[in-house]
């Protein structure tokens, strides 16, 4: 997978490596108003990539600007937990799997 930027890495999860990278930034749609970033996940080796969505951050929804990312190899980590708990298996084939996160991170 190719990292852009420094926008990604590469995490070990219960002795399995996955890679992670930032796919979109916030932004602003016409029709649906601020969407927040996206990362893909995809577990070394395996076909299936899961892409968490999460909401857009409070202070765009307030009309600052946008401020620095917070993603990080942390967030990637529960990411790759949550989206294992809630089904994902990247061993299976098929199109990717998209996960909403909450305001929580959950």
């Amino acid at each position: 997978m190719l990292h852009k930027h420094g926008r990604g890495g590469t995490i070990e999860i219960d002795g399995f490596k996955y890679d992670w990278e930032l796919v979109s930034d916030p932004q602003l749609s016409s029709s649906d108003g601020w969407k927040g970033m996206t990362i893909s996940l995809r577990q070394h080796g395996m076909a299936r990539e899961a892409v968490l969505e999460f909401p857009a951050p409070k202070r765009l929804l307030k009309g600052l600007p946008k401020g620095r990312l917070h993603i990080n190899d942390t967030i990637a980590s529960r990411g790759v937990r949550a989206a294992l708990s809630a089904g994902w298996d990247p061993a299976s084939r098929g199109k990717p799997v998209v996960f909403m996160v909450d305001a929580d991170g959950n």
